[in-house]
């Protein structure tokens, strides 16, 4: 495939613009519900016209193309800037140029399209969007703005075809273009509703009166003066120049990263070295203020240009890029407050740097205008993020031309920008949410919360039903796959939302606590129709082990009507989450309610047995098969020399303390080593004994790295544990524990950085008592008793698949198989095995819920349809289930955030289909960005991966996609395949039906293209 955009032709633009409305009620993928339309006449002014909303794309991917521009408009940008263009115009990116993963990295720096080509582009979309307003909008009097951008020397600027352009758009009249997308209207006005001929012809070819000046990193400050005053008196163009976040100063920018959790972003010195500096900044915007003055025109600073960082880890292609996004919100937001203060507010502010939902309100206050968006629009939702930007914006609007900055509120804003939680990295401290899965070329939508549970469950499903209160079904939905809701909904370490979604908005739905909810409030409904299966095979299952990997088995073992009855060496079943977990984290009523359903089934206990356990005796007794669910039971050593009487292992202390935690001695001061929940369990549960006046947390990394939850890590800062960073633990002496001092290395295999020591440098804390939470061991000496064989490197020897070990019908999982491990992991292997079990008894293993549960699809459709686009926080409770987006029921992430609009979302009626509709990808307007293999859940890239159309035979040899060609002059349904590496000719007879074999739903897809989108050949 090419990474060459086609252009569309201007009367194919409208015929599209116009058959995907009447057909689907949405324009290049946005849909009617996302059309901003205003609810009042209120606007702002600028250079002496009125705009609907002041908020816009910033030059970039959102205005390249005329479909772009079109997108934005629809869903409320008013202001454009254009992308750049500068002389040389035949530009070569490496491909994939944008990494929007969290702050948003491009090595892009001008329009890829050549000076005339991007002309063009802008022409056509200002004839559409004098369509659109009329057609749709009933609007006569135009409230947009286009505003072009250029760069980067004034020699460039100067040439004749730089020069050529910005003539172009000030006056377009005499241009081809505009002649040709006048007469194309015109042409066709029988095809408009509203607009008339009349319409038409008072289009204004005026179409930029503005100018952005975008100058490269290292232009000299005379230069850029020289350019702003040739851009006002010669070109006669209202202008705004940016300024690079590089006027801060290395060390300020280098400081704020660190601060702000951004230690690993790598800056390079010599680019705030080269740059305009601070000083000659301010010097040269009171000249030009003045001369702007003078000659009649506005002049302001853009905030701000992007910021040049090291490329270190080959995110892409090159040695430097380009950052944007909320990473470069502080810095921006602090600039812009520097710079007005230094005109006491007399200075015009067009700001682009982390705009978004969650400050866009604030920007605008504080006399901020245009504000112009582009990181944002590259995740999920894009371009219908518009719509909340604009409606937020209305009230606001007060039909003036800002004249001054309100340095007070701007203070405010630039001075929460370091503490505000939107901008912060550990917001999103997952970067990577995608899913091992490989991406199909048809129906792949799925929820990725889903997929990352490690048992799967049907998440999206069960939030509905709490937010819609039918409690009892979700509970029903949750313990299809899950016998522990209590316990899950209250200690998991909730993998599904580290691949929530929501991750790319703003913060995961709160997963766990829905599901909390659903137990809470459905349990006792749901255990009335609950009651014990008839026993249906003669073979008896014993699970030795009463923690959660044996309890599931046991559970879904017992529901198909096996005899099961579970072990444990102690009193009562829980395991480590009774005995371990302290009860400030889980009730034991909570962990008591989960076994009562599990007793519900049939299960029998028996406790007290002998730790020692002979797997024969077992069998001895009548059990066709045994669980070995016993966990891990030896305490790791610390490696610390002195008073090691004086060191504990956290499990063992968390027992104690749960069991009486008055008979404990701690002393006063306690150490914690470890990074892990375990630690924090540890740490937090020391605070509470009595006598304990000081806890540390003694970790050989930065916090930063320890794999604790963060809300694990917040609830131990809140309770006032002392975390000490790197160190490592040398020895305890006489209540002094003596520590290594470290520092971080190169990442490891894992990619964390590795501790090295520090030659010669210690640290010294007062510490009575020594806590280990370096993780537990397995028992590999009662294993080995039993027969079971552990090969190299202690792995145990087990099928993959049932976790049945080399003694026949002995199955092992949870943290006797793996070492310590989670809750839901560990339910995981209980369900492997309880499976494993019911084939070899030929019973069939089901995970369904009730088939009583049903949903409202089309509510259900249109009330996902709202959500998307709209930045939504956590609140409460009660919100949450609307902050879910439902994935698995629609997901179309690859055409969302596709600035070109090249992946289109086809609704598809055919066999085989589980999506309402299917994906289609046009090869002629992709320029293989890389956007949507960042944000598709799959570990693909949908460009690469669905079904593609191509516009062309050149397109079609070019490419190894698989995809499909219309032949001929497309009077007949005659096309070239290219299937699973394949070409083949297929023709469609009337009803659809292929000449060759191929799979119905790739025909399906090719025929409905056809059939009822004739607009996309």
């Amino acid at each position: 495939m090419s990474d060459k955009m086609i252009q569309i032709p201007f009367k194919k633009l409208i015929h599209w613009v116009l058959e995907e409305y009447q057909k689907s009620q949405t324009i290049f993928g946005v849909p009617e519900a996302k059309f901003y339309r205003k609810s009042n006449d209120q606007h702002i002014r600028l250079f002496g016209e009125a705009l609907d909303t002041p908020v816009g794309p910033a030059a970039g991917p959102h205005t390249q193309l005329a479909q772009n521009i079109i997108a934005s408009y629809l869903s409320g940008s008013r202001f454009f800037e254009l992308k750049s263009v500068q002389i040389m115009d035949e530009l070569e990116i490496p491909k994939p140029c944008i990494l929007a993963e969290d702050e948003c990295y491009n090595t892009e720096w001008s329009t890829e399209l050549s000076i005339t080509a991007a002309f063009d582009e802008y022409v056509k979309a200002w004839f559409v969007l004098h369509v659109l307003q009329k057609e749709l909008f009933k609007q006569n009097d135009r409230r947009f703005m286009f505003n072009m951008s250029v760069g980067y020397d004034l020699k460039g600027i100067q040439s004749p075809k730089v020069d050529q352009f910005i003539e172009g758009l000030k006056d377009a009249s005499k241009t081809s273009i505009f002649q040709e997308c006048q007469a194309v209207l015109l042409e066709e006005i029988e095809l408009f509703k509203t607009m008339d001929r009349s319409f038409v012809e008072q289009i204004s070819p005026n179409i930029c009166s503005s100018i952005t000046l975008s100058t490269m990193h290292g232009c000299p400050p005379a230069e850029i003066e020289a350019i702003i005053k040739y851009l006002i008196s010669e070109k006669k163009l209202h202008t705004f120049v940016k300024m690079n976040p590089t006027l801060l100063g290395y060390e300020y920018v280098r400081n704020t990263f660190d601060k702000m959790g951004y230690r690993y972003i790598e800056l390079k010195e010599e680019s705030f070295t080269h740059d305009l500096q601070f000083v000659d900044g301010v010097a040269m915007l009171k000249r030009l203020i003045v001369f702007a003055l003078e000659k009649q025109k506005d002049f302001g600073v853009k905030m701000s240009n992007t910021l040049p960082v090291k490329i270190g880890k080959s995110e892409l292609p090159g040695e430097e890029m380009y950052m944007s996004g909320r990473a470069l919100y502080p810095l921006t937001i602090n600039l812009a407050y520097k710079l007005a203060s230094e005109f006491e507010g007399d200075l015009k502010i067009s700001y682009s740097g982390g705009a978004d939902a969650f400050n866009i309100e604030r920007i605008f206050a504080a006399g901020i205008r245009p504000i112009t968006v582009a990181t944002t629009l590259l995740k999920p939702g894009a371009y219908q993020r518009f719509k909340q930007l604009a409606d937020l914006l209305e009230p606001l609007l007060d039909n003036q031309e800002s004249s001054k900055i309100d340095l007070e509120k701007l203070k405010v804003l630039a001075e929460s920008a370091f503490d505000d939680a939107n901008h912060l990295k550990e917001r999103r401290d997952v970067i990577n949410r995608k899913t091992e899965l490989k991406l199909p070329i048809t129906s792949c939508f799925i929820a990725p919360c889903a997929v990352g549970c490690p048992i799967e469950q049907d998440i999206p499903e069960y939030i509905r039903l709490v937010g819609e209160k039918r409690y009892e079904e979700a509970y029903d939905v949750i313990v299809s796959k899950n016998p522990l809701p209590f316990i899950t909904g209250t200690i998991c370490t909730h993998n599904c939302m580290t691949k929530c979604t929501r991750l790319d908005y703003d913060e995961s739905v709160h997963i766990r606590g829905q599901k909390l909810i659903a137990a809470q409030k459905g349990y006792e409904g749901y255990m009335k129709t609950v009651s014990a299966q008839k026993p249906k095979s003669s073979a008896k299952v014993a699970v030795i082990g009463a923690g959660p990997s044996g309890l599931a088995a046991a559970y879904f073992l017992a529901k198909v009507g096996m005899e099961v009855t579970v072990f444990d060496k102690r009193e009562k079943a829980g395991g480590t989450v009774e005995y371990v977990i302290p009860k400030f984290r889980i009730s034991r009523e909570a962990i008591n309610k989960d076994i009562e359903l599990i007793k519900r089934m049939g299960v029998k206990f028996e406790f007290g047995i002998d730790p020692n356990f002979s797997v024969a005796d077992y069998k001895a007794k009548g059990f066709q098969y045994v669980y070995l669910a016993i966990g891990a039971g030896k305490t790791n050593t610390l490696d610390i020399k002195g008073d090691t009487g004086r060191v504990m292992g956290a499990i063992p202390f968390l027992e104690a303390f749960n069991t009486n935690r008055d008979a404990l001695n701690l002393g006063r001061s306690v150490a914690v080593v470890g990074g892990g929940n375990s630690a924090m369990d540890a740490a937090r549960a020391a605070l509470r004994v009595k006598g304990v006046e000081k806890v540390y947390i003694i970790y050989r990394r930065t916090k930063d790295y320890m794999p604790a939850d963060k809300e694990e890590l917040h609830y131990a800062v809140e309770d006032g544990v002392i975390f000490k960073e790197l160190l490592s633990p040398v020895s305890l002496t006489e209540g002094v524990l003596k520590c290594q001092t470290m520092e971080l290395g190169q990442p490891d295999t894992s990619g964390r950085r590795s501790p090295v020591a520090k030659a010669g440098a210690f640290e010294e804390l007062p510490v009575d008592t020594v806590l280990a939470a370096i993780g537990e061991l397995i028992d590999y000496d009662l294993l080995k008793n039993n027969g079971i064989e552990v090969g190299d490197k202690g792995k145990i020897n087990v099928n993959e698949t049932t976790l049945e070990t080399s003694v026949e019908n002995v199955f092992i999982g949870g943290d006797a198989l793996v070492g310590p491990w989670t809750v839901v992991g560990a339910i995981k292997h209980g369900t492997q095995v309880a499976k494993a079990i019911l084939e070899k008894e030929q019973f069939e293993f089901k995970q369904e819920y009730s088939s009583r549960i049903s949903f409202n699809n089309e509510k259900q459709l249109l009330e996902i349809a709202e959500k998307k686009g709209v930045m939504k926080p956590v609140r409460d409770d009660e919100q949450e289930p609307s902050r879910c987006l439902e994935c698995n029921k629609v997901c179309n992430i690859c055409a969302e955030v596709c600035p070109n609009r090249a992946n289109l979302m086809i609704p598809v009626n055919g066999q085989g289909f589980t999506s309402m509709n299917q994906i289609v990808h046009v090869d002629g307007m992709c320029n293989e960005c890389g956007n949507c293999a960042t944000f598709c859940p799959y570990s693909s890239e949908p460009y690469k991966v669905k079904l593609t159309l191509f516009w062309s035979e050149e397109e079609f040899m070019n490419s190894s996609n698989s995809g499909f060609l219309l032949l001929g002059d497309g009077t007949k349904a005659e096309f070239k395949l290219r299937l699973d590496g394949k070409i083949i000719i297929a023709k469609f007879d009337e009803m659809g039906k292929p000449s060759v074999p191929m799979e119905s739903s790739i025909a399906s897809i090719v025929w409905t293209v056809y059939k009822q989108h004739q607009y996309l050949f």
